[in-house]
């Protein structure tokens, strides 16, 4: 049974006034032949998110191994592992408010790709995080195999995945950009054009897919837009992958799926 009903009702306000903050390593220099998609995922959680709960395993913000966002098999852990097009290289346990770290690795393709879970619990700071990558305001680097590829807002691409924390608590920051540098986004969370516009039209991103209603941000309509995006198709082409697999895995019509995905402003 599909579990888009956990996005309807709104929720009481929540969040954190602590804030992650990640300062690149200045003596690094990164790999300009390898590109990067830093996807942040807030974990789905019954207790600290306004959601409609789902049943407790699937639910614990704070259980990577077991949630609905993560390790269920639409989740992005499970998905892109089973993935042809992408092979897991490395997992990492970094702390209490990302509680694991995937790198992957394109079959074909000179690309990288991070995945962050964020403990549940800090949907604030990982929409934040998002945010700030967006803009350039957070900037970091990661080493694999001797080399030094761009994370954050050194990414290419930078996604969220997730409930749309921004209907809970509400951002006074001010996210705009610092490098005059235009960024990519997806945002596949419950009307997320709507939410999240205001705080993104200053950090001068090109929104190549995002919503206009209530979604299950499943990782199929993500993986399929990366495809598209990696082909250095357009953004409407893009768009289109996305909706075609919405609408594939949500068993439902391609002209709503594609109401739903949108692109550009």
């Amino acid at each position: 049974m599909r579990l888009i009903i956990t996005f309807i009702l709104l929720g009481f306000a929540i969040g954190s006034n602590s804030q992650i903050i990640q300062k690149p390593d200045s003596s690094t220099q990164i790999d300009s032949t390898i590109k990067t998609i830093h996807i942040f995922v807030a974990l789905c959680d019954n207790k600290y998110q306004g959601i409609v709960p789902v049943p407790a395993k699937i639910g614990n913000g704070q259980d990577s191994n077991n949630n609905l966002y993560w390790s269920c098999g639409f989740g992005i852990k499970t998905y892109f592992k089973k993935s042809k097009e992408w092979k897991l290289i490395k997992v990492q346990k970094i702390d209490s408010t990302r509680l694991e770290r995937l790198v992957f690795k394109h079959t074909t393709k000179n690309y990288y790709l991070i995945a962050d879970a964020y403990n549940g619990r800090y949907i604030k700071e990982c929409t934040i995080d998002f945010l700030r990558s967006s803009s350039g305001q957070l900037k970091d680097t990661i080493r694999i195999n001797n080399k030094v590829i761009g994370i954050s807002g050194n990414a290419e691409l930078a996604a969220y995945i997730g409930h749309n924390g921004l209907m809970d608590f509400q951002l006074s920051e001010a996210f705009k950009n610092t490098d005059n540098k235009t960024r990519d986004v997806i945002i596949l969370a419950c009307i997320s054009k709507n939410y999240y516009s205001a705080h993104l039209k200053s950090a001068k991103v090109n929104p190549i897919v995002w919503t206009t209603g209530f979604m299950c941000p499943e990782a199929y309509t993500i993986h399929d837009a990366i495809t598209g995006y990696l082909n250095n198709e357009s953004n409407e082409k893009i768009r289109t992958r996305a909706a075609l697999a919405y609408s594939k895995y949500q068993k439902c019509s391609e002209k709503a799926a594609r109401n739903l995905l949108v692109t550009g402003w």
